[in-house]
């Protein structure tokens, strides 16, 4: 009886052991491979939103190069500043700010990433600072080979005679930039005259692939520029960046001003023409009734006084 409640004992105790020990062992194999998930969603995150302005190894584009970002920021800062940079630039954060300063005063978009998505990316950076050299994906490179570049062409699709072969927009929908005319272009996005000295050769070479930017992605991801129309492009936004509006156009804008006031008016007039009849014809009627009833009670006091003009 005492060797079977001791052997009893043991089995009671026992199983909450070996609980532990299997959960501790299912933890250990699960965790490895979700890291490594992890760090694979990481890399697939950031080739579609973040290799256009960054490289790891490759130099820097737009943005600095994050080989050993890592080791260099704190993670907290870091997945923070890759989930909201705008509310960090917003706060003032040291860091933030230095770096605007230093790459040109282009701030980070906020690229309303999931928290898995940062996650992700933290840890693929992470793995990549640990990683031997020569891993990293390569960065996006001007289109090289048999095309020519020719900027009367790449003027053309900016301005939209020349259409893209995918369907995308015109570029003048949307900006405007020195040597396009007088009448300019879009407001939406910024005037590109000086975008090309801003961004460097293999900075635009990369925008013109991966169209980064907020408002631009929904329209090109699904109507990406050939490798002929980025060359083309780069070629003359890099010629506009010399460029500057002449003295004939803004003087000929300020003309097509006025003549557009004029037109205005005139159509103003033309449509109101009767309105403004119809608003007289009262107001000269009420004055003539004024005029006579004030004649009238003239003559009644004269009438009213006889013998007056004969004195």
């Amino acid at each position: 009886m005492k060797w079977t409640a001791t052997s009893s004992a043991g089995r009671c105790l026992g199983l909450p052991a070996v609980i532990l020990a299997f959960s501790a062992g299912l933890w250990l194999v699960v965790l490895t491979p979700a890291a490594a998930q992890t760090a694979d969603q990481g890399e697939a995150v950031f080739s579609a939103k973040c290799a256009a302005c960054h490289t790891i190894g490759g130099g820097t584009l737009v943005g600095p190069d994050l080989d050993g970002v890592s080791t260099r920021r704190d993670t907290a800062w870091l997945t923070r500043w890759i989930a909201e940079p705008d509310l960090m630039l917003e706060e003032g954060d040291p860091i933030a700010v230095d770096m605007l300063a230093e790459f040109n005063d282009i701030p980070m978009p906020n690229l309303s990433l999931t928290d898995l998505e940062v996650a992700s990316l933290v840890a693929y950076m992470d793995a990549q600072s640990g990683a031997a050299p020569g891993v990293d994906p390569d960065p996006v490179q001007p289109v090289a080979g048999p095309i020519q570049p020719n900027a009367a062409t790449g003027k053309s699709l900016f301005e939209g005679s020349n259409r893209f072969d995918n369907g995308g927009p015109a570029c003048l929908a949307c900006h405007s930039i020195a040597g396009i005319g007088a009448l300019g272009g879009g407001a939406l996005g910024p005037d590109l005259t000086g975008a090309y000295g801003k961004f460097g050769e293999a900075g635009m070479a990369s925008i013109l692939a991966t169209t980064p930017f907020e408002t631009m992605s929904p329209i090109f991801d699904d109507h990406p520029l050939t490798d002929e129309e980025q060359v083309h492009l780069s070629l003359f936004l890099s010629q506009a960046a010399v460029s500057k509006r002449t003295a004939a156009s803004v003087g000929q804008l300020a003309l097509l001003g006025m003549a557009g006031a004029a037109f205005l008016l005139l159509g103003m007039q033309f449509l109101w023409r009767r309105r403004l009849r119809e608003v007289r014809r009262p107001m000269v009627a009420r004055s003539r009734a004024r005029i006579e009833r004030f004649k009238q009670a003239e003559d009644e006091r004269r009438g009213s006084t006889p013998g007056t003009e004969g004195r």
